[in-house]
């Protein structure tokens, strides 16, 4: 645990990519395999749910450190991490543990779901007494499931492969799908050669950026394949030893919610990954992304919801053609040998081929991009021809060309804490327009202020309260800003009537008066006919 914690503080501390990279390789180089697996599964992302509640872990830390409530109240307003807080608070530690991490993950973390409150608070004593404030906090970061240290998945892979000697892409495959953090699997991450035993393994994703300056920066219209950017889940729709699995981007395995797709993995040749995006799509066209959470919401699949809100995988890219990855094969073959398949699948088994857009200009182009909101899509995705399928996202061959967002102008009228590092300030924003010369609740939004202007609306928040409502602060409506959103629609469950999807703030109005603000005619106006 103590080599566990320090690379979390070494992670933690600074922001240099090249220095994360350093100290995970070194970690790796000398960690057991049973701790490498663990720390490569929280390091990812594949954190456990919380374990013990936020008040109780409090309270136990408060008793432990014997400190009054309101003391510790106000260190966790100072510090803002819960996780930090108790492992600053508590009393030096009686004895260090040696105990590696995958001990303490597999004899004391895990087993503590099945236990009473008793149990896990005698635990959690017990471990605290035994760990340095650094292994503290890791610990509390993994109880409270908060595990978060700034290094991406693909980071954790160029370490690997610096420690492994391994190439990057085998590993950041050999990462990806439904594996267990045991000895076995990271003795074989990082070997030379490995077969690779898991049948349902996706491979990581392609992903593009967003497009950057003028479109016609990218050349020639010709050298670049144009599609249409859909609104679905990203998915790879995998065909092999005769099963099929449909996994997200998010690497959840989704075959049971899509059984329309689960039947057409089985009209594909032996040995086909499909990547593309899931739809709800009727009469030949897609339906809103909000008739696709109609489905991920309920637990039974009846006949009246696959009806109402059938789907198909629209598929745009073969990265696995008889058992053989064609990723490196050229676009232009991949795109045919897709074709191929789409075609002998039939008309009848809810795979499609995401169809390309032609024109002879970018100019054109342009024009054709206009009608991407009436055709239910974000605009366009712009491939290089003769690329490769990559790994992640990098600049170069995948661009998103996408329509400008929904804007509105708003007043900041709700305000409340935020969570980790945020907890001390005033992060979390509700905003209204008017109706009837009142302000209604329009939209919630998390993003897109600068850390100097997060710094400036927490001092207003707290110096404009009208009034106090637990956590959350009804604020004197002076401030406006602009939120941007990528899709609208009617909503009973809104007090407004409308919900958007995806907003932000786009820009402080500091030029505006909440006077000046948008109305709720104004927003309506933007809502799609029907």
């Amino acid at each position: 645990m103590k080599a566990f914690a320090d690379l979390y503080a070494a992670l933690d501390e600074t922001t240099k990519t090249n220095e994360k990279i350093a100290a995970m390789s070194s970690y790796f180089r000398s960690a057991p395999p049973a701790d490498i697996s663990w720390a490569v599964h929280f390091l990812i992302g594949r954190r456990p749910k919380r374990l013990i509640p936020t008040r109780e872990l409090a309270a136990w830390a408060i008793e432990e450190a014997k400190i009054p409530e309101w003391l510790f109240g106000e260190s966790y307003q100072a510090v803002g991490d819960l996780a930090e807080t108790i492992a600053l608070l508590l009393p030096p530690a009686q004895a260090t543990s040696s105990r590696p991490l995958h001990e303490w993950v597999e004899q004391r973390l895990l087993p503590m779901r099945d236990w009473d409150d008793r149990a896990r608070r005698e635990s959690m004593i017990e471990a605290w007494r035994e760990m340095s404030d650094r292994q503290r906090f890791a610990w509390n970061k993994l109880i409270t499931g908060e595990f978060r240290v700034g290094v991406s998945q693909n980071l954790v892979v160029r370490a690997l492969a610096e420690a492994s000697g391994v190439d990057a892409n085998v590993l950041a495959h050999r990462l990806m799908g439904d594996w267990q953090p045991t000895p076995d699997f990271a003795t074989e991450i990082l070997a030379k050669t490995t077969g690779d035993a898991d049948v349902s393994r996706p491979y990581p994703f392609c992903l593009a950026y967003p497009l950057e300056g003028t479109v016609e920066e990218l050349g020639p219209v010709h050298e670049w394949q144009i599609e249409w950017k859909w609104d679905g889940i990203r998915s790879q729709l995998i065909r092999r030893q005769w099963r099929t699995f449909l996994w997200s981007r998010g690497e959840e395995l989704i075959t049971d919610r899509f059984p329309e797709l689960a039947a057409a993995g089985a009209l594909l040749p032996e040995g086909t990954v499909l990547d593309g995006e899931v739809l709800p799509w009727k009469d030949g066209a897609p339906l809103p992304f909000t008739e696709m959470q109609r489905r991920i919401g309920r637990k039974e699949l009846g006949s009246k919801i696959l009806a109402e809100v059938p789907v198909v995988l629209m598929a745009f890219d073969l990265l696995e053609h008889g058992g053989q990855d064609a990723r490196e094969r050229s676009l232009e073959w991949r795109r045919a040998e897709l074709e191929r398949i789409v075609a002998a699948a039939g008309p009848e088994s809810h795979l499609l081929a995401s169809p390309l857009v032609e024109g002879a200009s970018w100019e054109e182009l342009q024009r054709t991009r206009e009608e991407a909101r009436s055709r239910g899509v974000e605009g366009f995705m712009l491939k290089r021809r003769g690329s490769p399928y990559r790994v992640g996202r990098r600049r170069g061959d995948w661009w998103k060309w996408k329509i400008n967002p929904y804007s509105v102008d708003a007043v900041l009228i709700y305000a409340q804490p935020g969570s980790g590092r945020r907890a001390s300030l005033f992060t979390d924003y509700t905003f209204g327009v008017w109706d009837q010369g009142e302000l209604v609740p329009f939209a919630k939004a998390y993003s897109g202020l600068t850390d100097d202007e997060i710094r400036q609306v927490d001092a207003f928040v707290r110096n404009h309260t009208i009034e106090k409502f637990g956590p959350v602060r009804r604020l004197k409506p002076e401030l406006v800003f602009e939120l941007a959103f990528e899709a609208i629609q009617r909503s009973s469950r809104h007090r407004s009537g409308i919900a958007v999807r995806f907003p932000r703030i786009a820009r402080w109005r500091t030029d505006k008066k909440a006077e000046d603000a948008d109305t709720i005619e104004t927003v309506r106006a933007l809502l799609p006919p029907g």
